[in-house]
């Protein structure tokens, strides 16, 4: 049956099926051709999967993103980055860099990102002389920090899925979200020193105190939340609330940029973004649920302790086969289908789940850049108007700066854990 369903997969989706879609309809087949299950249980799983608290964060997260996005926040973060670090060459794409960490700690959705920095940040990257398509590369690639700085949605995926504690999870978020960032920010300056780009970012850059002081409401925004969370006030779940009412009062009453009717649009789209992650959701999780039943999980992870006895091999390789999952499959629907596969196979290696949650989701975050189906490149290349084959030159530095921090989070565990031992 196994070997039915995914074969199914991979047909629906190269016939270009939505991959929700792909993963339903080969489940839909499994049960019907291969087990005396009646179909109504196709209806009940869907439920039963996204039937779960933690999932809640999901679409106020994304709404929280949108609110931040129409209400101003995500264009004074902006101006925020770029007064701290836009006074040198190459000064504007770090403050790239930098906004996309700060949205990031509230957003948790790396589409949310592209849309909210990218529709601000690509353009004045062209304005102050950068190549539309190095700017494009850039965005895609800063966004994905949003699915690894916490709050973030996949990291939630992965708590549910393999029973891991979010807000473990989220501390242990903290050291690979900064590495990647400082890493992306270090190559930005150098690379624009050496192509001569960036030469007048300083030109229209604000004081830093005058910045600070426009953006305070904003810079409050990820202090509330991620302190929430730390200091245990509120549940990862009820953060993302507090997100959207934080960012509703103050686009709607401080910065004055949100109308009631403003608000129809922006529910509109966060519904129709909700609607097609949860569905994802549902039918990854009827998908597992079935492999499950057949036992796959036990299966693989006996063929890979006979095979493989080193844990860093075991590593290895399992960074190069998520990484080929990523380039493919939507990743939360590959969290929920391997999460479950996964992790118990890590766990008999001795790897911690924290720190194996982590490897997964920034290895299924480099799908997000990488063709053909990186979300964040499909995103960032409609903000920038530009053509995806254009972009890949510039990509490549980029995809390779985060697979090298990758290895670096896979075999230095204390980069992950360090802070999560620190908070429990």
């Amino acid at each position: 049956m196994s070997t039915f369903m995914l074969a199914g997969m991979v047909f629906f989706i190269a016939l270009g099926a939505p991959i929700a879609i792909a993963i339903l309809a080969a489940s839909i087949g499994g049960i019907a051709f291969f087990t005396p299950l009646p179909l109504v249980l196709v209806a009940q799983r869907l439920m039963t999967t996204i039937d779960s608290f933690p999932l809640m964060a999901i679409p106020f997260f994304i709404l929280a993103g949108s609110l931040m996005e129409a209400g101003g926040i995500s264009r004074r973060l902006v101006e925020f980055a770029k007064a701290l670090v836009g006074g040198v060459q190459g000064g504007l794409a770090a403050s790239c860099v930098l906004t996309c960490m700060i949205f990031a700690s509230v957003s948790g959705s790396s589409v949310a990102t592209t849309f909210a920095i990218g529709a601000i940040i690509i353009p004045a990257m062209v304005k102050h002389g950068y190549p539309k398509s190095f700017g494009a590369s850039l965005q895609a690639t800063s966004a994905e920090l949003g699915v690894i700085i916490p709050p973030s949605i996949p990291l939630i995926l992965y708590g549910v899925a393999a029973e891991v504690s979010i807000g473990e999870l989220f501390v242990g978020g903290i050291g690979p979200g900064l590495l990647i960032g400082a890493a992306l920010i270090l190559y930005v300056l150098v690379a624009c020193r050496i192509n001569g780009w960036g030469k007048e970012d300083h030109v229209g850059r604000l004081p830093i105190l005058a910045a600070t002081r426009q953006a305070a409401w904003a810079l409050a925004m990820p202090v509330i939340i991620i302190g929430g969370i730390y200091q245990g006030v509120f549940t990862p779940t009820e953060a993302s609330v507090v997100a959207v009412v934080y960012a509703l009062l103050v686009g709607t009453l401080v910065y004055r940029a949100i109308s009631w009717r403003d608000l129809v649009g922006v529910l509109r789209r966060s519904v129709i973004s909700s609607t097609i992650i949860m569905f994802i959701i549902a039918a990854a999780g009827l998908f597992s649920f079935l492999i499950t039943r057949a036992g796959v999980p036990a299966a693989i992870s006996a063929w890979i302790t006979s095979v493989v006895s080193d844990p860093a091999m075991f590593l290895l390789a399992v960074n190069v086969f998520l990484f080929l999952v990523g380039m493919f499959i939507e990743t939360s629907a590959a969290i929920i289908v391997l999460a479950p596969i996964l992790a118990p196979v890590a766990i008999a290696f001795g790897v911690d789940p924290v720190h194996f949650g982590l490897i997964m989701v920034v290895n299924l975050a480099l799908g997000m850049i990488t063709p053909p189906f990186g979300v964040n490149l499909f995103a960032a290349c409609q903000v920038a108007q530009v053509p995806l084959e254009r972009i890949i030159r510039h990509l490549v530095p980029f995809v390779l700066v985060v697979v090298t921090c990758l290895m670096i989070i896979t075999y230095v565990p204390e980069l992950t854990l360090f802070f999560r031992n620190l908070a429990y």
